[in-house]
């Protein structure tokens, strides 16, 4: 059961943090590169608010159910062109912080540098700690997949 609902007690913060996605969705970052990061950082932070909606509306934008059910493994999979999987192994780095001394080392950025230019990937920076907040947000709040944040 949901604590609380944020978007209610603290609607100028929902707003604000409604912005960021406006600002994405008219950014030059691909929607299924946006999608896919943000359904990859959602399960590293084990949000099934944020599985359940990224990947409902991935496969709504015409996602194939073979790269919604390897985003997991994607490192594995054949599915993502290299500009993706550069999205997504900034996406792991940028979301596990504290999982070594240097979390987001130049190899990681300097890949994903290669396949988008400045503005795309100051983008997917936001699009990267936009969705960790709202991960942390549905987390915190225990918002279960198909409630309101």
């Amino acid at each position: 059961m949901t604590r609380i609902q944020v978007s209610e007690l603290a609607p100028e913060a929902y707003r604000a943090m409604s912005g960021l996605e406006r600002f994405l969705h008219g950014s030059d970052l691909p929607h299924a590169t946006l999608e896919l990061v943000k359904l990859r950082a959602s399960q590293i932070n084990g949000c099934a608010f944020c599985v359940h909606m990224h990947s409902r509306d991935a496969k709504k934008a015409g996602e194939t159910d073979e790269r919604l059910w390897s985003v997991a493994a994607w490192r594995e999979a054949p599915f993502y062109t290299e500009a993706e999987r550069a999205a997504l192994a900034l996406t792991e780095a940028a979301t596990r912080l504290s999982d070594r001394p240097d979390p987001v080392p130049d190899e990681i950025w300097d890949e994903a540098a290669k396949h988008y230019d400045d503005a795309t990937l100051a983008a997917l920076v936001v699009a990267i700690a936009t969705i960790n907040a709202w991960n942390r947000i549905a987390v915190t709040t225990h918002t279960g997949p198909g409630a309101h944040v």
